[in-house]
């Protein structure tokens, strides 16, 4: 990268070339790029929700939450509890169906916090004309109702979620589908997300990232996953770049 700029901790480097707000849509990571929930609603629905509906309990540590989705989580974790696979089987549904309700129904706790320059993000990219979506390892009506306490519904036209894909690559790829389809077959898509994952699964589907290290990954830890822009934070790469509002 040829541009690796650092003020007061602000860092930015951008591939030479790649016009970071110049594609045609973006496909927006929710937790730890959009916005952090601190009380976490979201995770806590896991549990209970296996609780409810097949009396087994389960736990999440010593899972890989960062980057994951709901549905691998899922089966990661009533694997490590020793439900067995056909019991899953058959509950997979009503399980998710239980996140999602006991999410919908405590919406009120969740008090999300935005990340540094999302929404500035959003409308820079919004009049240069990109069509903004999200593809984000929540369920669908989880991932919504987050954004929606952000107050930043209005920006997304559409989304790729984990109800029908554990594999990340794979969502981020139907996404990019999503894209494609409303904003033309030949498109340049571009994934905004905070963790290596997102890395891995954009350049799997041959499209452009941009990461932020406003997750629990570090800029450094970012670089070495050579996404096409690595930064701090949204808000250092609009103020690094001349952009920001």
């Amino acid at each position: 990268m040829d541009k690796d700029s650092q003020t007061n901790d602000a860092r930015v480097a951008i591939e030479p070339g790649f016009a970071w707000d110049g594609q045609n849509a973006y496909l927006f990571d929710i937790d730890g790029t959009i916005l952090r929930d601190p009380n976490r609603v979201h995770m806590d629905s896991l549990a209970s929700s296996v609780r409810r509906v097949t009396g087994f309990e389960v736990t999440l540590a010593g899972i890989a939450l960062h980057g994951s989705t709901d549905t691998a989580i899922l089966a990661e974790a009533c694997r490590q509890a020793g439900i067995p696979a056909e019991v899953l089987e058959a509950k997979v549904q009503a399980i998710l169906d239980a996140m999602c309700e006991t999410v919908t129904r405590r919406r009120n706790e969740i008090q999300p916090v935005r990340m540094p320059g999302i929404e500035d993000t959003l409308r820079h990219l919004a009049q240069h004309g990109a069509l903004l979506g999200v593809a984000t390892g929540n369920l669908e009506t989880i991932g919504w109702v987050k954004i929606e306490e952000a107050g930043l519904r209005e920006w997304f036209h559409f989304g790729g979620f984990s109800d029908h894909f554990p594999d990340r690559a794979e969502l981020v790829g139907h996404a990019a589908l999503k894209a494609r389809h409303l904003a033309g077959k030949d498109a340049r898509v571009c994934v905004v997300g905070d963790t290596p994952r997102d890395i891995e699964a954009a350049h799997a589907n041959s499209l452009g990232v941009i990461a932020v290290a406003t997750g629990h990954s570090s800029f450094d830890e970012l670089l070495e996953y050579r996404p096409e822009v690595c930064a701090s934070s949204l808000a250092a790469l609009l103020a690094q770049t001349g952009t920001a509002q």
